[in-house]
């Protein structure tokens, strides 16, 4: 998995991180439009104090669950975050004034789903920069959770609650080392395809065989992985 997030960062010139301990925070969009799912995945990965990578994979959503987007808070539509590498854009604070959890400190951007079905629309709507309270939290306090229904109005959020718990640990030693500033990186398995099948028309076989190792293989067949 570190080898494909790898090959991307270089061709989208995102930065990867090798200190020790110090996060990398993936959200990998899946290629399903369909909302009120946790089908989606973040990939957490840092290196150790013996140079070794550790890398951990959670269930997630990085879209707003159904609720919010058939009743937006906003009349121009709900919050989808694009893809992209924002820099520094979170912090260790509290979601909603509860509990802790990474908060959106500066500029993403998003595009506003505004026409208020179920089906989550990637292409259409308008692109906005700014802080929109886009953060990174649980769902439910314990245990996982079936249905992102009303947890997500654009946050990205874990479905299972000792998965976020664990992942915030790993927050506050990158804290401790770091300061509290964290880098949070979103790729869109569609936008991918659709990047590299308009090279595919350009290109070579050898670009291919690129997609194959590089996008289809991206999501995992576990829900929850570790390894070093």
């Amino acid at each position: 998995m570190l080898g494909k997030l790898k090959a991307i960062a270089r061709k989208e010139n995102y930065l990867i991180y090798s200190r020790p301990y110090e996060l990398n925070i993936w959200g990998v969009r899946s290629e399903n439009t369909r909302s009120g799912k946790f089908d989606d995945h973040f990939h957490v990965f840092y290196k150790t104090e013996k140079n070794k990578w550790e890398y951990h994979i959670f269930p997630c959503t990085t879209d707003p669950g159904t609720f919010w987007l058939e009743n937006p808070m906003q009349p121009q539509g709900t919050a989808i975050l694009m893809q992209g590498q924002y820099k520094g854009a979170y912090q260790i604070g509290l979601h909603r004034g509860q509990y802790a959890s990474l908060v959106q400190r500066k500029p993403v951007t998003i595009l506003r789903d505004y026409d208020r079905n179920a089906v989550l629309d990637f292409l259409n709507g308008k692109r906005e920069t700014g802080l929109f309270g886009i953060n990174i939290h649980r769902a439910m306090q314990q245990g996982k959770t079936k249905y992102v229904d009303k947890f997500s109005a654009g946050c990205q959020v874990f479905e299972n609650a000792a998965h976020f718990y664990r992942f915030m640990q790993m927050a506050e030693r990158h804290r401790s080392l770091y300061g509290n500033s964290f880098t949070y990186t979103l790729i869109d398995e569609r936008a991918l395809k659709r990047a590299f099948l308009r090279r595919v028309l350009y290109g070579s076989l050898a670009t291919v065989a690129a997609i194959s190792t590089s996008v289809y293989l991206l999501s995992p067949d576990e829900t929850f992985k570790q390894s070093t």
